[in-house]
């Protein structure tokens, strides 16, 4: 697939030596922009072409695109402007994957795209992007090339230099310059069906490994979530992270706080979603990142060995949603404090669950529906460790929180070693509950007794 480009890389220059992108020479100068020390390289300075593999010498086809991103890209390209398909999408579809989405780059402005499309909407106050619509579900993000500006173009009020940074238009290079990884940096042009690369991805991406583009403290230090995103992708796609990157992000690791709490949460969600979870928990607490990022939360081996067999469970299909992975967090933890050889009054039982949580969920904003289904799931793991033949049981049983509960203590019993007759006396007793009838006689509902109005004098 990318093999046949490794010749390609041998004929040409195609390295920057200013970037120390040369495999001989990794330890060569390099200029920076002096923008906010962006560790964006000039792209003034670097004159070398892109590498282009044409389309006989990759495996990307028009049949793998969605069909509404093609129809965006050709009515881009048939009225004048470069449609290039960017991103994770060009990525994944030379590593033979199947893409979540695609997005489209294009010189168009974003008042522009509005012009060609009736379904476009224009969204981002800041960094405004075109969203083409066609469902609710169905949305093709389209970003105009940007750049980074010079030091000269900068305003004078301090306040108003994001805006201007976010909204600088430029070129495909200066874009692809501005991105945070080099395999996130590929284009694929609509008009001739290539693969253009400005920054080396296609030998990183033979290479299986991950490399920041620029300076990987500086990248980290003007996005802390980039560290957290290098261990997503060294986990999803079992790359390996460059030396470098890797002493950026031990480096960085306290810029962590930060950032937004709620981009923070976002990308953790990503995590459990494609199952990663815990391989990246894990990196991230061996590396130093993961108390600081969770607002103080220290992880466990039984808690990332649970967390492995979550990220099974997510594999084989099963959704993991928001409140089962903040059970998953803290279930062991919880039992821990919650010894059933003490035999504990549930009040007690469920204060200990909220002093559990509540750091953690105050931090991220967590809603307290989300809150309240993880506590229910402790309270219930805390009563299956306890046996059965308590008070309340049947009422217990009855609960609809109870097979998700029951479902992660098995989890947890295998991850932590438990013994699994545990788990196999309740679902029986769960099954149980289901096929015995109620003893409760069914009883006809009394009709209702209708009130006699007076009758209007006169």
């Amino acid at each position: 697939m990318i093999k046949a480009t490794l010749s390609l890389f041998s004929q040409r220059d195609f390295w920057y030596k200013d970037m120390s992108f040369h495999a001989g020479n990794r330890n060569a100068s390099r200029r920076i922009n002096p923008f906010m020390s962006s560790g964006i390289l000039s792209n003034s300075s670097v004159d070398h072409e892109p590498a282009i593999l044409p389309r006989s010498e990759h495996s990307i086809s028009r049949k793998q695109i969605d069909d509404n991103t093609l129809k965006v890209l050709y009515r881009l390209y048939r009225n004048g402007y470069r449609a290039y398909l960017v991103g994770g999408g060009v990525r994944d579809l030379l590593l033979g994957r199947k893409p979540k989405d695609f997005d489209v780059g294009t010189d168009a402005t974003p008042a522009q795209v509005k012009k060609l499309f009736r379904n476009c909407f224009l969204v981002g106050r800041r960094f405004r992007l075109a969203h083409i619509c066609f469902s609710r579900k169905d949305v093709v993000e389209v970003a105009t090339f940007r750049r980074q500006p010079s030091l000269e173009e900068l305003p004078e009020d301090p306040t108003e230099h994001f805006f201007l940074v976010q909204n600088q238009f430029g070129t495909p290079r200066e874009d692809a310059f501005r991105r945070d990884f080099t395999i996130n940096a590929l284009f694929y042009d609509i008009a001739n069906f290539s693969v253009i690369d400005h920054v080396g991805g296609l030998a990183d991406l033979e290479a299986r490994r991950l490399r920041v583009i620029g300076d990987p403290p500086v990248r980290f230090a003007e996005d802390p979530v980039r560290m957290l995103r290098a261990l997503e992708f060294e986990a999803r796609l079992d790359f390996s992270i460059d030396q470098e990157a890797l002493e950026g992000i031990a480096a960085c690791t306290p810029l962590i706080v930060e950032a937004a709490p709620a981009r923070v949460r976002e990308e953790l969600l990503e995590l459990f979603r494609h199952g990663v979870a815990g391989k990246v928990l894990r990196r991230a607490d061996e590396i130093g990142l993961l108390n600081p990022m969770l607002g103080g939360y220290a992880g466990d081996d039984v808690t990332f060995a649970l967390l492995d067999l979550l990220d099974g469970e997510t594999a084989s299909g099963r959704r993991c949603e928001e409140a089962l992975a903040l059970a998953a967090l803290f279930v062991h933890s919880f039992l821990s404090e919650c010894p059933v050889s003490t035999d504990l009054r549930i009040a007690e039982v469920l204060q200990t669950a909220n002093l559990a949580l509540a750091p953690y969920c105050n931090h991220f904003r967590i809603a307290h529906g989300i809150r309240h289904q993880a506590k229910d799931m402790l309270i219930g793991c805390y009563r299956f460790a306890r046996g059965r033949g308590r008070k309340g049981e049947r009422r217990f049983l009855q609960h609809p929180a109870t097979p998700r509960a029951l479902a992660l203590f098995e989890l947890w019993t295998r991850a932590s070693g438990g013994d699994p007759e545990q788990v196999n006396i309740w679902r029986d007793a769960l099954r149980d509950k289901d096929e015995t009838p109620s003893d409760k006689p069914k009883t006809r509902r009394r009709p209702r007794r209708r009130r006699n109005r007076p009758k209007p004098r006169g």
